[in-house]
Parts: structure tokens; C-alpha cells; sequence
């Protein structure tokens, strides 16, 4: 299904009974709706939600953004230093959820995003507090540039161009996505399945370096968090090596009040093994929410 959102189309899929509490899923850096496995999408929809997920902007079926930017000089410039213009920013991608949220006559959203995810909903949340139902915040940052930041090793896996070869990307896909996940909840089934899934539905790697340089332009949120109160749960591995934890650590503070819970030997992604833990955390934080 697609929705006019913010001046453009985002496709969307939902799950569960439209008449239960609204929870929106926002994905992270190049992912599409079908990162989030079905299954941990069905625990949801288990405990009484009405599940939304979606294509980001220049990822899967939703609008590419066109540019004139040169978007890998873009890059270049910003790891030399430079200013460096961005097609689009966070906020911009934030007022894309709430224009499909508005496509489907949501008021108030339970809020739930992974990575870059997690940063769309903490916008979100800065931009429209009264919308916001309940906000989760996975495996993210603040925008800080003191916290967060990736190892070297990721760097440079965020930085490899994209296989065109779909055998070839599936490969890469693995070794990043084993790096990234950590060497104890790492799925290569589950990994490998998704990239396909992924690759098969829209190859279109251009738009995953507009979402980059959208994140690393975007201003940090520190500040606007602090000044907002919303009913919050951050979430974050301890040994996260896109994320490191001091960004879930600063995302917590800023946060008025907010529910910090680190997982152990999570590393960026979310694993099999605590699905249940995070839905019930969840779940908990929305009935509380709703009092």
C-alpha cells in the first residue's frame, strides 16, 4: 500500500486490528519495511497492537529523492572534513512518518524506531510531543558527535560500494551484517534471508548514501530531547559496534525519565534471542503510557 506523505509516497504494510493501539515501526540506515522479521512483528500484533511499518524515503518502493548532488564526493568531503550539503535530513524524514501517520488518520502513535529508526522517532517526538503515545529507541544516538560513534571496522563496511551481483552482495551482506550483529546473537539465516529479501525487492544503493549523509548533516537532538517529556524506553546492546553504547547512554539522559535497558552481547541488531524481552518492555511502556 502507498500514502502521501510529506510531498511524497511511502509504501506501507500493517498488521494486526486497526481498532488497537497504533505502533509504528521506522527502520534504520538503507533498510526497507521487510528488515523487521515477521515473527517479532506477530509478537506485537500478540500483545495488542496495530503494527505499521514502512519504506523510508529512496529506499524500497517508497520515492527516490531526486539530486544533483554528487553524493559520493559528498561523503569524501565529509571524512575530509568539509561541509558537505545533504539532499535531505532527519526531520525531514520524521515529517514523512508523521504525514503517514496523518494518511491514516492517526493522532497519538506508539513510536518504536531501530538505528537511524531511532533517531527519525526521537524527531518525531521533538517535533510533535503531543502524537507521541510512547517512544522506543533502539540501538540509536542522540546526533551527539562526542557519543555513538562506529568503530573503524564499521566505517569502512558502511563506506564499501554495493554489490550489484546479487550472489556477491548476499556475501557482503553476511560478512557486514555478522560484523554489526556481534559474535554471540548473530543470525546468518535470518541474515542472509533479509538481504535477499531486500536485494530482490529494490536494489537501489544511491538511496542508502542520501539516508548517510542525511544522518551524519543532521543536527544532534540532545538539546530538544531534554526539553520534551514523552513516556520513553531506550534500548541498546552492550558491545553495539555501529552504535557504541555511550549513544544509547546519552539518548537515555536526555530523555526526562526514560527506562535505559542494555542487553547483553547485543550487538547492532535485534536478535532472536530478546525479542520477547523487548516486546514486553514494550508493551509495558504503552500500557503504562495509556493509565
Amino acid at each position: 500500500m502507498r500514502a502521501p506523505a510529506n510531498g511524497i509516497e511511502l509504501e506501507y504494510e500493517t498488521l494486526g486490528d486497526p481498532a488497537d493501539p497504533p505502533l509504528l515501526l521506522v527502520a534504520g540506515f538503507g533498510c526497507q519495511l521487510n528488515w523487521w522479521n515477521p515473527d517479532f512483528l506477530q509478537g506485537f500484533v500478540d500483545r495488542g497492537f496495530y503494527v505499521i511499518i514502512f519504506d523510508n524515503r529512496d529506499v524500497g518502493l517508497s520515492t527516490k529523492i531526486a539530486t544533483e548532488i554528487d553524493l559520493e564526493a559528498a561523503i569524501v568531503g565529509y571524512l575530509q572534513g568539509e561541509s558537505i550539503e545533504a539532499p535531505y535530513q532527519l526531520p525531514d524524514m520524521a515529517a514523512d512518518a508523521w504525514g503517514l501517520c496523518d494518511a491514516l488518520g492517526l493522532d497519538r502513535v506508539n513510536l518504536m524506531g531501530a538505528s537511524m529508526g531511532g533517531m527519525i522517532v526521537q524527531q518525531m517526538a521533538i517535533d510533535c510531543p503531543e502524537r507521541v503515545a510512547s517512544l522506543t529507541s533502539v540501538m540509536s544516538t542522540t546526533g551527539d558527535p562526542d557519543v555513538g560513534q562506529p568503530t573503524d571496522e564499521c566505517v569502512a563496511a558502511l563506506l564499501e560500494p554495493a554489490e550489484s551481483d546479487r550472489d556477491a552482495n548476499l556475501a557482503a551482506g553476511l560478512r557486514i551484517g555478522q560484523l554489526y550483529a556481534g559474535p554471540v546473537y548473530f543470525d546468518d539465516d535470518w541474515i542472509l534471508e533479509r538481504n535477499a529479501r531486500q536485494f530482490d525487492r529494490c536494489f537501489h544503493p544511491e538511496g542508502a548514501t542520501a539516508q548517510l549523509i542525511g544522518i551524519v548533516t543532521s543536527p544532534p537532538r540532545s538539546e530538544a530531547l531534554r526539553g520534551i517529556d514523552v513516556p520513553a524506553l531506550v534500548i541498546h546492546g552492550d558491545i553495539d559496534p555501529l552504535v557504541t553504547l555511550s549513544g544509547g547512554e546519552r539518548t537515555a539522559e536526555c530523555l526526562r525519565g526514560s527506562e535505559f535497558l542494555v542487553l547483553e552481547n547485543m550487538g547492532h541488531d535485534v536478535p532472536r534471542h530478546y525479542w520477547a524481552t523487548i516486546i514486553e518492555h514494550v508493551t509495558a511502556l504503552a500500557a503504562r503510557a495509556n493509565a
